[in-house]
């Protein structure tokens, strides 16, 4: 696909490239709170603030992937990476896939301690029988209906969204006085605002990783100038629901059970209004947004090992919508390793685990897209 200057991009292509890159954001991490307690809340004040500066980082940078990827018409991520590496390709594009392979067992393991703290918080059961029976649905899923969540994600996404907002702007206008005082009481502790844009810092860089399913949409795009148009689209849609999530979780911000809550969203919807109709109607909608992200994790893992092990006749059955013994030993074996990884728990994996990818992103992509745009002149040169 040439660059046609007198073509222009559907403003719903531009949406929905731009929607791609939140629904890829959002997941249960997101939906449960406790991602953006984590990395914003705890960090006082500038919680109101650090979100947006996190998604203008990501806004910049993923403007530059698209670009990219739509001028030198590279659409699947390895040609991509080996395309933007250049002649360092063979040691950056490798060091990709690593970091890569760790994302892919990371993120199912959020999910699965997303879906298992949630069926604790609203059931009481042991938190490792609820991860057992998320991680048994996930496995199943991921064998038989990877076709039917494909299908439905999109309309999954739209349904929580509209749940979120329906959960959070009543508690959010019923709250504005527990917000105002959160505020107040976050400034006269005086957090250090170096900690709290050191977080934002950190939980941008590791939704860096997130080039490697970008990269195919900007296909979509007439012309590379597009990708800013789009991006500065997802900017102000990821911003506004970041927003949105971070002021929800200061209405319980005062409350003694916050700082131990695996589930912030829950703990709220119990604490706020319409408790007894949105706990429910909330859980259910966090426990699909996680499992629809197992599942394309699980089910993309499972893909890449069995390119590696399936004969011709075998790749061809699974194709065809029938898995085989490899296949189902292979998802078996991700599924474990997601539900042992998930035992540390849902703030431990969230705090921890996506730190340990962002320092791992620092020398692989954030580094390298630093050098390249100064030694390109923002590949013009």
């Amino acid at each position: 696909m040439k660059e046609n200057n007198n073509e222009r991009t559907p403003a719903a292509l531009l949406l929905g490239v731009a929607f791609v890159w939140f629904t890829t954001h959002f997941g249960g991490g997101f939906a449960s709170g406790a991602q953006l307690y984590s990395y914003f809340v705890r960090y006082g004040a500038w919680c109101i603030l650090m979100p947006v500066i996190a998604m203008a980082y990501n806004a910049f940078f993923f403007t530059y992937c698209l670009r990219f990827a739509r001028k030198h018409e590279v659409y699947d991520y390895r040609s991509y990476n080996n395309a933007f590496y250049g002649r360092f390709a063979p040691v950056f594009s490798n060091l990709f896939e690593f970091l890569y392979i760790v994302v892919m067992c990371v993120a199912p393991a959020v999910a699965f301690a997303t879906g298992g703290a949630t069926l604790h918080a609203v059931t009481g059961l042991p938190y490792l029988l609820c991860t057992l029976l998320i991680g048994v649905f996930i496995f199943v899923v991921a064998i038989f209906g990877t076709d039917l969540v494909r299908r439905v994600s999109s309309v999954l996404s739209i349904v929580i969204i509209a749940g979120l907002l329906a959960v959070y702007i009543p508690n959010i206008a019923a709250g504005a006085d527990r917000i105002s005082g959160a505020l107040t009481g976050m400034q006269a502790e005086n957090l250090s605002f170096g900690k709290a844009l050191y977080s934002a810092f950190l939980y941008g860089t590791f939704q860096l990783c997130n080039v490697a399913v970008f990269v195919q949409h900007a296909k979509t795009f007439k012309k590379p100038g597009d990708a800013k148009k789009s991006m500065i689209a997802g900017f102000v849609v990821n911003s506004c629901l970041m927003i949105m999530v971070v002021l929800g979780l200061l209405t319980v911000y005062a409350d003694p059970d916050m700082a131990s809550a695996q589930v912030p969203t829950v703990l709220m919807v119990q604490k706020g209004v319409g408790s007894a109709f949105f706990t429910p109607v909330i859980s259910v909608l966090i426990i699909l947004g996680a499992v629809t992200t197992a599942v394309n994790m699980v089910a993309a893992m499972v893909k890449r090992v069995s390119a590696a092990v399936l004969t011709d006749e075998e790749k061809k059955r699974t194709e065809g919508g029938k898995p085989v013994a490899k296949t189902i030993l292979i998802a078996l074996a991700c599924c474990l390793i997601d539900f042992g990884i998930a035992q540390f728990g849902l703030l431990t994996l969230i705090a921890k685990a996506y730190s340990f990818i962002a320092y791992l992103a620092i020398p692989v992509i954030l580094v390298p897209y630093i050098i390249h745009m100064i030694a390109t002149r923002f590949d013009t040169k």
